[in-house]
């Protein structure tokens, strides 16, 4: 009998739903203050979450929610970078989703 897996769960900072980790996109504030996507889900500094979807992407730029939550002031081309990171990721995992 195999043991069953705990499946990390974030919050997503937009829609305030929990997903699974991997099924969420990481920003990151670091020491110096810099507002980063993580890509690898690892690196040090404050984390924030929001979801691999479109509309919460555009939604945390409206309402500017990454510079209330990271305490650091976030620019639009930092969102619109996230944007189409987000549309990015969208984007393969349509095509890539009949692999699994």
């Amino acid at each position: 009998m195999t043991k069953k897996r705990k499946i990390p769960l974030r919050k997503s900072v937009v829609s305030g739903k929990q997903f699974p980790k991997k099924e969420l996109v990481r920003i990151v504030r670091n020491k110096e203050g810099v507002v980063s996507i993580d890509k690898t889900g690892k690196a040090s500094g404050r984390g924030a979450y929001i979801g691999v979807d479109i509309d919460e992407a555009i939604v945390a730029k409206k309402k500017d929610s990454l510079s209330r939550v990271l305490d650091v002031k976030v620019d639009e081309i930092f969102y619109d970078e996230l944007i189409n990171y987000v549309e990015h990721l969208k984007a393969r995992q349509e095509l890539f989703k009949d692999d699994e």
